[in-house]
């Protein structure tokens, strides 16, 4: 008899919550055992800082080459025994110019490319969908401003995962709530913490920013691509800090549409100052 109570009240609560956006989503900002470079861009602003760190790791690469041919040039050219006798010179005024010049040349280059990725990433747009994100120890909040409610977001212990969708190579990235998002939006996300500086970020999408207590700052998003991306609070703030993933779940407008249609529903009702209540979209 108690056992037929709670899976009626279960039936009961699941038809109640808002519609499910994880359906037929592949999983794409995913980290991989023994991966090497980045996940795949989701995001102009990924694109550009994946684009701008292969440009630097090329430069990089050729003065290390450099210097290091230099330094075997030099213990094999001027050790004691091929040169017994050291010139007594201390100044070669082409040489100081030039390796005064060439860095600063390298460096301006550098920040040719780099600043209007900077700019960019920091010049916020106007936003279809703001979201306000807050970080606790050891969870995210979300509040979806232009709609009034919100929800908190949690890891997936190992024995909740596959109820939720998920496999169990997703522990410790997959949460029980997501921020769901539709493709082609810009997404201003509006962040701060209620406890210590946590960090938001989603790899795929090229953006991270610190979460202050008493600080509002922000960032911005245009997914290209739908799926599910994860994210980890990048900023050590405590025990459970390996604990707090971020997901992300990007779907069409239709998608988006029916399930903020239900999410509304659900918990506009409760204004985002009230208690936050967990809107499921498992």
């Amino acid at each position: 008899m108690r056992l037929l109570t709670t899976l009626l009240g279960l039936a009961a609560t699941l038809m109640a919550l808002p519609a499910t956006a994880q359906e037929g989503l592949e999983i794409i900002g995913k980290p991989t055992d023994r991966g090497l470079g980045f996940q795949p861009a989701a995001t102009e602003l990924a694109r550009l800082f994946q684009r701008l760190d292969g440009m630097v790791l090329v430069i990089i690469t050729i003065i290390s080459v450099f210097v290091i041919g230099l330094v075997i040039y030099a213990l094999v050219r001027f050790n004691r025994r091929a040169n017994p006798t050291p010139a007594t010179f201390t100044h070669n005024s082409p040489l100081e110019v030039a390796w005064t010049i060439i860095p600063i040349i390298i460096l301006i280059f550098i920040g040719t490319f780099s600043l209007p990725v900077l700019f960019k990433q920091q010049e916020i747009p106007e936003a279809d969908i703001t979201i306000k994100v807050t970080g606790y120890q050891w969870y995210w909040g979300y509040e979806y401003v232009d709609h009034d409610f919100g929800f908190e977001s949690f890891l997936l212990q190992k024995d909740e995962l596959e109820d939720h969708g998920y496999s169990q190579s997703e522990w410790l990235l997959a949460t029980d709530t997501a921020v769901v998002v539709p493709i082609g939006k810009t997404i201003v996300m509006q962040i701060t913490a209620a406890d210590v500086i946590h960090a938001w970020t989603i790899p795929a999408f090229g953006v991270k920013q610190d979460a202050v207590p008493g600080r509002l700052a922000q960032l911005w998003f245009n997914a290209e691509r739908e799926g599910v991306y994860f994210g980890q609070c990048s900023e050590l703030c405590g025990k459970d800090h390996a604990y707090m993933p971020i997901t992300v779940k990007v779907v069409s407008q239709e998608v988006y549409d029916d399930w903020l249609k239900g999410a509304i529903d659900e918990y506009a009702d409760a204004g985002a100052s009230d208690v936050i209540q967990i809107a499921s979209l498992n």
